[in-house]
């Protein structure tokens, strides 16, 4: 059976159209379809605040004079890297049994230390500003 000339044309357009939307569909980064080029983070209705990287180690950042985020939760055993972007030195160390501490951690500079293997909270200071605290719950 062969088409006819109208027929052909018809096809044509349609197999055309239907190729521009499956291109415009896959140019499309946002996982909605709208064909927006932005990324944006996922977040995370969790209750505990956590600032997990795809690496597996959180992050505490000092700013301001306080940690963040203040309180923390983490796996036993991950590893923990403070950032101090303060214009002044700071420590995160534990109170108590001094299960983790940093030492000194200059203005720029970065510090890690590890999760405690035994789940528990675990409060914090800066030694130096003890009106600095901060809770890492390791579970």
């Amino acid at each position: 059976m062969s088409l006819t000339y109208p027929d052909r044309v018809h096809t044509a357009l349609r197999v055309g159209g239907a190729c521009v939307l499956l291109a415009l569909a896959g140019c499309s980064n946002d996982g909605n379809g709208s064909g927006n080029d932005t990324t944006t983070p996922a977040t995370s209705a969790s209750s505990a605040p956590s600032s997990t990287s795809n690496t597996g180690a959180a992050h505490i950042s000092i700013k301001n004079f306080t940690f963040i985020p203040a309180k923390l939760q983490v796996r036993p055993g991950t590893k923990v890297i403070v950032e101090n972007q303060d214009s002044v030195t700071h420590t995160l160390t534990a109170t108590g049994d001094k299960k983790f501490d940093t030492g000194d951690i200059d203005p720029g500079e970065t510090a890690t230390f590890i999760a405690p293997s035994t789940s528990g909270s675990y409060p914090y200071i800066c030694t130096i500003h003890p009106n600095m605290k901060g809770t890492l719950t390791v579970s």
